[in-house]
């Protein structure tokens, strides 16, 4: 890689990153706030100064800012979850993605004629349209839609599963109450066992639920975690910890030779939602650059409030985290031109 154009992209994150309060409960407050019955139900934390990392060829080329502080990371946490129902999946857990999840759940949530038709495929593509409440907040208390209409949140038209993309917190809190009911064991567990410990990942990383996300597995009480920081919680991980789940999945699943989950499930995620071209499987996709004008349609990305960042470029070879700097595509622009081929 150019290094003079490694340096400008450094510098362009640091000049650039995110000017905001470090106050994420305040961030939180400010940005749904004014959702109904909107509370904090778990934990945050005060954030830290921008920092990166560029790897290519599995090589360090530029790492910036303090890479080994765990942060909060909001949404990327829903790639991390995606990856539970893709080790499920592997071991049998999970049958089939289209299966529906009422032949896995059977306490309610699944019952109604609506409800019955929802599939893993849907939930993990965000086009479940699921109705009903969890841990006491309704799916249609996030983000409710039209926004100035609060006599229609209750009353609006259902639709059919798989036919609309809506990016859900409430539902993405399903998927992982779901993924726990199929497990049947604490979900961080699961991933620091399967996947975190194997990549060498600090002991630093926390996945955090909500205060009233707490249920009885088999006789044990369990925490829910959340798929996002939209309410609190979620999960909060190092800059250096991204970067070691980034490059599994540009190897395809494979760490130092040992296969964590199958290579069928990077094409998997990587599949466009007919719904929505721009989101597979709680990765976001550059399908027609709608997401990056400057950068190729081939990556795929994870990405959270305050602009949190894993990107996958497996094309060149590439693997690229940001924290708190929202200006990607410009950074990405830089550092693209940078490869040499």
């Amino acid at each position: 890689m150019d290094p003079q154009l490694v340096e400008r992209a450094v510098a362009f994150a640091i000049e650039n990153q995110n000017k905001d309060t470090k106050d994420l409960a305040a961030v939180i407050w400010s940005t749904w706030g004014r959702e109904p019955g909107f509370r904090l139900l778990g934990p945050t934390k005060h954030r830290g100064d921008t920092s990166g990392m560029i790897i290519r060829h599995g090589y360090i080329v530029a790492e910036w800012g303090d890479t080994q502080r765990a942060d909060m990371t909001f949404s990327v946490t829903k790639s991390y979850l995606s990856t539970l129902a893709a080790l499920a999946l592997d071991r049998g857990r999970i049958r089939d993605v289209q299966d529906p999840v009422k032949m896995y759940v059977q306490d309610g949530k699944f019952d109604s004629e609506h409800n019955a038709k929802i599939t893993w495929h849907h939930l993990l593509q965000q086009t479940s349209d699921w109705e009903g409440t969890l841990f006491d907040t309704p799916d249609w208390a996030d983000r409710p839609f039209p926004p100035n209409k609060p006599e229609l949140w209750q009353r609006r038209p259902l639709i059919e599963p798989g036919t609309h993309f809506e990016y859900n917190d409430v539902r993405v809190n399903l998927l992982a109450y779901c993924l726990l009911q199929v497990w049947r064991r604490p979900l961080p567990q699961v991933l620091r066992e399967s996947i975190m410990d194997p990549i060498g990942a600090s002991n630093m990383w926390r996945w955090h639920g909500y205060e009233n996300s707490w249920v009885f597995v088999d006789g044990a009480e369990m925490q829910s975690v959340s798929g996002g920081g939209h309410f609190g919680g979620g999960l909060f991980i190092s800059t250096r910890d991204h970067a070691r789940f980034g490059l599994l999945f540009l190897r395809r699943g494979v760490w130092k030779g040992e296969r964590l989950f199958s290579e069928k499930w990077i094409d998997m995620l990587r599949a466009p939602a007919e719904a929505f071209p721009g989101y597979g499987y709680m990765w976001w996709l550059n399908t027609g650059k709608r997401a990056f004008k400057d950068a190729p349609e081939h990556i795929y990305f994870a990405t959270g409030t305050g602009g949190n960042f894993i990107v996958i470029d497996d094309e060149n070879d590439l693997v690229v985290v940001v924290r708190w700097m929202p200006r990607l595509n410009d950074f990405l622009k830089i550092v693209l031109d940078a490869v040499k081929k």
